[in-house]
């Protein structure tokens, strides 16, 4: 008795494959954000918080406006740090520190040597003493203007975009020079270009996680040293600090979210072009193979010949 395999939808003989869509693939990723919501509170709270905060400067500004006074009294203090002295103190001890070091041998340092080390360690406190005092009068005018105004939010952003650029400049040039030794690697194992690239792919993407993670870290650790020279109450301070980390979390996590999305929709399309590509070809290969036979009653295709269906034709010497 005949026996008739299953078909699938597609046409073919039953196979147990299931073809995978975009709707799945959004599905699977909506689900699976539900749920580390639901496990991760904590983060996902602080990564909302952070994006509310960075639509509110993108809309508002950043930072409250400095009224008249607050200008006038911020600009009167600032114009009475001396900048030329802090130049020509920072001058004097790299002369000196200079003479020291052409003074000393390796691993010792005679009385010639320990008079300019003398002279060196003078001049360094005394630029020291003048940063100090220049450092001050900035956090009094500092105090003036406030964390949460123009200053206090600009000088915040400008740390960040400073580290973030770092980050992603080490990311570049670490894989500037993952790409050359893998490369080399590729080229002695005979890979395919499929597998470099993918392989590159996924070697970029740690860089870039590696090089922005570092650089949030760095600047959550400076961010605290910002805060302090505002001279805010301990509470503004706090709510400020969170804020601001916030932020810088949430931005960071966006970035890495639509670098790793970007990535995996490009190797989606192209395996689902590919896919199509070897469909086209097999439908061709197909209807060449029934152009150039003849169906017969049990499915299958016979040749013919040039002058048309030559089973019964007899041999010439019959």
């Amino acid at each position: 008795m005949d026996h008739q395999q299953p078909v699938n939808p597609a046409g073919t003989a039953g196979t147990g494959g299931t073809i995978v869509t975009a709707s799945d693939m959004t599905s699977l990723a909506l689900s699976s954000l539900k749920s580390f919501t639901k496990r991760h509170k904590v983060i996902s709270t602080s990564y909302l918080y952070g994006l509310t905060t960075i639509l509110l400067i993108a809309l508002l500004g950043g930072g409250t406006k400095l009224t008249l006074d607050q200008q006038r009294n911020y600009n009167r203090i600032m114009s009475t740090i001396d900048l030329q002295a802090e130049y020509s103190a920072a001058s004097s001890y790299n002369a000196a520190y200079a003479n020291y070091y052409h003074s000393k041998g390796w691993i010792s340092c005679d009385a010639h040597c320990q008079h300019y080390k003398k002279i060196s360690q003078r001049k360094k406190a005394d630029w020291d003493a003048i940063k100090a005092e220049g450092n001050a009068r900035m956090s009094d005018a500092k105090s003036v203007a406030g964390l949460f105004s123009e200053v206090g939010v600009g000088e915040v952003t400008d740390s960040f975009w400073g580290y973030f650029a770092s980050g992603k400049q080490f990311a570049k040039r670490q894989s500037m020079w993952d790409a050359m030794f893998m490369g080399f690697r590729s080229m002695g194992r005979d890979e395919g270009m499929a597998e470099y690239m993918l392989k590159m792919l996924m070697q970029v993407l740690i860089n870039f996680s590696m090089g922005l993670i570092m650089a949030l870290i760095i600047f959550i650790f400076g961010l605290w040293n910002i805060i302090q020279t505002y001279q805010s109450s301990p509470l503004t301070a706090l709510f400020f600090f969170v804020t601001a980390a916030c932020a810088a979390f949430a931005f960071v996590s966006t970035y890495l979210f639509a670098l790793f999305g970007a990535a995996a929709g490009g190797v989606y399309g192209l395996a689902k072009m590919a896919e199509t590509n070897g469909r086209i070809e097999g439908g061709a290969g197909g209807r060449r193979n029934i152009r150039g036979g003849r169906a017969d009653r049990s499915g299958g295709y016979q040749q013919q010949g040039a002058w048309g269906d030559q089973r019964n034709a007899r041999p010439h010497y019959q």
